[in-house]
């Protein structure tokens, strides 16, 4: 029988998916079943930059030579982008290599790099897929990276969710930590109570699926959803025209 996921040409879903439809579920319908996708902002390519650059510093490279890396790697990303914040991420990104590796190095090599997981709750008819920042199994720890301007106190929900997410597609015994990073400091915080926060993942995804059985078709979901246009999930110019198309907001 086929699924409300499948009927969507949804074959799985993630943490950032469901933490997406859980915060703005018009944006979430318009990319994911509309396929109307705005740019990516200089925000996300300064994380995707940072943390090859850490990466790469875990693995053998010197500092000078990580950073080099992750510079060539955001000006690569960036190239085409019209984010006007497009300088100020990419000045953060030597300090946030330098402060990850500052950090994470005490860890030795990592054993993976971005290992993908699947997770496959009894309850849901797709999969969770993921990708593990960086893993040290020996030790059983997993961390997740994020790199901010500003350093967070503690681990925000959904971050928790997308931790808890990796933690039990490997193992109810992991150790899963949250690196916070910004070019000034970091702070490593240790996720407890991570099947609470997977079981909370599931319901968003539970509600996905009872979300999508209500209509086969797209445009008549649309019309069940208005988006916030003054969140910042909408400050993309791309993404509210899309809006303006889709919702003539």
């Amino acid at each position: 029988m086929t699924s409300a996921f499948e009927r969507h040409g949804l074959d799985h879903l993630s943490a950032s998916s469901c933490n997406l439809f859980a915060a703005e579920p018009a944006l979430w319908v318009m990319e994911k079943l509309l396929g109307k996708k705005g740019k990516v902002g200089a925000a996300a390519h300064r994380g995707t930059s940072a943390e090859l650059g850490i990466g790469a510093g875990l693995t053998g490279k010197t500092d000078d030579e990580a950073i080099a890396i992750a510079n060539t790697e955001f000006a690569r990303l960036s190239a085409l982008t019209t984010d006007p914040n497009r300088e100020k991420e990419g000045t953060a990104v030597a300090g946030i290599v330098r402060q990850g590796l500052l950090a994470l190095r005490a860890y030795g090599t990592p054993s993976s790099i971005q290992r993908r997981i699947e997770w496959h709750p009894d309850e849901l008819a797709v999969p969770f897929i993921g990708f593990i920042d960086f893993e040290w199994a020996e030790f059983g720890i997993i961390l997740d990276l994020k790199t901010q301007l500003r350093l967070s106190s503690q681990i925000a929900r959904n971050h928790a969710r997308q931790g808890a997410l990796y933690g039990a597609a490997t193992s109810d015994n992991a150790d899963v930590r949250l690196a916070y990073v910004t070019p000034q400091k970091s702070a490593i915080y240790r996720l407890e109570n991570a099947r609470e926060h997977a079981n909370s993942l599931l319901r968003i995804a539970q509600t996905i699926g009872r979300f999508l059985a209500m209509s086969s078709d797209p445009q008549e979901l649309a019309g069940i959803v208005s988006p916030d246009i003054d969140s910042f999930y909408w400050n993309d110019p791309d993404t509210r025209r899309a809006a303006f198309e889709v919702y003539g907001i």
